[in-house]
């Protein structure tokens, strides 16, 4: 019996430790605490609990949650890309050396709107800047972007446009080639393929006349004039014809290319006007470095 002893008073010395001691005194004082009264009057009612909300309401607010979060870690984990594209940008006599034709049919457009008198007399102003302004984008965006890549591409848009635009922002020209793929009803460029160039040739036109050299599109008019033909040869001409502070207003059409020094006459397929407003955010954009 002797040898027990010991064994005993081991275990009751484990309970009067302080591990024990401390939660056990934390559980008494709560047990025997006078929590004061409420603040409501005892003949008042309670007011009644707020409605649980519905389990669609739930499961709406956890998806707005994680698409939020989603969203910025996306933004978070890009940034740093989105900045080494921006800064490292080619510049408009680069962007020339960045298209190289993959097919023949390709190559044979290319050649022949290098070679059209229009070309050559658009190449010798001195007040225009020649372009491709579609590989200014990085080549991680161009498939993000319709016009530099979901209609970029064999029986489309076969060779991205080639711009004359003026230093100031007057005056834009751009030459291009519109395959059979573009087609609303057959053999027809359907029209709002035409209204999506005269959008961008004439906002791109206008952009170095804006403080910050970016806009986006306040309103756009398009008067169809002709059908255009696929697989032809087009020309789009834009005027800035006003600027007002953050505010743009350009007129352009889009015509059949010709050779006018040889008496030809292009026909006009349609004509807009449109207005272009620069964002007040347009200094701190990444979009005016990173899209454009």
């Amino acid at each position: 019996m002797a040898k027990n002893r010991p064994a005993a008073a081991s275990k009751r010395s484990i309970w009067y430790s302080p591990a024990y001691a401390i939660p056990l005194i934390a559980t008494i004082a709560l047990l025997t605490y006078q929590w004061p009264e409420s603040q409501f009057p005892a003949n008042e009612q309670l007011p009644p609990p707020p409605p649980p909300r519905s389990l669609l309401r739930r499961i709406l607010t956890l998806a707005a949650i994680c698409s939020v979060s989603a969203a910025a870690g996306f933004a978070l984990a890009t940034m740093p890309t989105i900045m080494n594209m921006a800064k490292h940008r080619p510049t408009d006599t680069e962007s020339l050396s960045l298209f190289r034709p993959d097919n023949a049919k390709a190559a044979a457009v290319a050649a022949y709107i290098d070679a059209h008198p229009l070309t050559q007399s658009l190449r010798a102003d001195p007040a225009l800047r020649e372009s491709r302004p579609h590989m200014l984008i990085p080549p991680a965006a161009r498939p993000l972007n319709l016009t530099a890549g979901t209609l970029l591409g064999p029986d489309k848009i076969v060779v991205p446009p080639l711009a004359f635009n003026a230093v100031d922002g007057s005056r834009a020209v751009w030459v291009q080639y519109l395959g059979s793929g573009l087609c609303g009803h057959p053999g027809i460029v359907h029209g709002g393929l035409l209204a999506t160039m005269l959008d961008e040739g004439l906002a791109r036109c206008c952009f170095p006349a804006l403080p910050n050299k970016f806009g986006v599109t306040a309103c756009l008019k398009v008067d169809y004039r002709k059908p255009c033909p696929a697989e032809s040869f087009v020309v789009l001409r834009a005027t800035t014809v006003k600027v007002e502070g953050r505010k743009a207003w350009v007129t352009g059409r889009i015509e059949s290319l010709v050779d006018e020094s040889q008496g030809e006459t292009p026909v006009v397929f349609a004509e807009a006007e449109a207005l272009f407003v620069e964002p007040k955010q347009a200094a701190v954009s990444l979009d005016a470095q990173f899209w454009l």
